[in-house]
């Protein structure tokens, strides 16, 4: 097989459990790169065993990281995959990647791809919201990271074009842990909706072309909305039609409602501790 002319930068903190699969999906790759938030577990290990490269930075933010990353870690190659542990490189986005690498468009700062989220040993294919666009495969030189909530955005300069191949997604760690992370993620996107609200909503992004723009406008929309957690069930359970994907359908669109109700709550809280600043809760 001849060498493929991609880098790989995978963001890790503690990821023992899903590196060796999201490694091994990465055989073809000759510049693997693990850039870690201080792990306490085998990561390292696991790293060194299969041949990557191990960086490790604090982690400040998604964007800030990847930034830093960008900035500070020689790259083989120009053109970049961003992945986390927990997702995994099927051979045909390989060969996708390799073609596009090689032939190197002009003009062409990054590529939106698909991401296929699986739980409880499944494609969630409905309730997980496919086609759930990212953005991963990026030109080193043409892209910046922004942060936006708990997430980050991408300031890209040239076009953006998509991928006919998916990423998939599956998470290992058990829902104690997903809940773990929703409660450190609801309270930065609490905040950052707070720090947003005052922008007016630009009502025409909601027909954009671009799945990514019109994702965070139907976002923004949802900040307004009474009964958020609520509406997000609807949306997702029966306009998406999770209820397709069975019962496991049914406790995941309700653990995300779950997720837009601790976002509520907290910037109620914000909210009311502001207005309030001499009392305590």
């Amino acid at each position: 097989m001849s060498p493929v002319p991609v880098s790989v930068m995978i963001f890790t903190l503690d990821e023992e459990i899903h590196l060796p699969r999201c490694l091994d999906s990465l055989a073809w790759c000759d510049d693997v790169v693990v850039v870690d938030s201080f792990s306490t577990d085998r990561t390292e290990s696991i790293c060194r065993e299969r041949g990557a490269r191990f960086v490790q930075h604090r982690f400040e933010g998604f964007a800030l990281q990847r930034n830093w990353a960008l900035d500070n870690v020689p790259l083989r190659h120009d053109w970049v995959l961003v992945l986390d542990a927990d997702e995994r490189v099927p051979p045909e986005l390989r060969e996708e990647l390799s073609a596009i690498a090689r032939d190197d468009p002009a003009g062409v700062g990054a590529y939106r791809l698909r991401r296929r989220f699986h739980m409880w040993g499944r494609w969630l294919r409905y309730s997980g919201l496919y086609p759930s666009w990212v953005v991963r495969f990026v030109h080193k030189a043409r892209v910046r990271y922004v942060e936006r909530g708990h997430a980050e955005t991408q300031e890209v300069h040239g076009e953006t074009r998509d991928l006919a191949h998916d990423l998939v997604d599956e998470n290992l760690k058990g829902i104690d842990e997903w809940f773990e992370r929703q409660n450190r993620y609801s309270r930065k996107d609490a905040d950052y909706e707070l720090a947003q609200g005052r922008e007016p909503l630009r009502l025409r992004q909601l027909l954009s072309a671009d799945p990514l723009a019109r994702r965070a406008a139907l976002k923004r929309l949802t900040w307004r909305l009474p009964g958020r957690p609520l509406a997000y069930f609807l949306y997702s359970y029966l306009w998406k039609r999770g209820l397709l994907d069975g019962r496991d359908g049914l406790v995941f669109c309700a653990m995300r409602a779950l997720y837009q109700a601790m976002v509520q709550i907290k910037k109620y809280d914000a909210t009311r501790r502001r207005s309030n600043p001499g009392r305590r809760a």
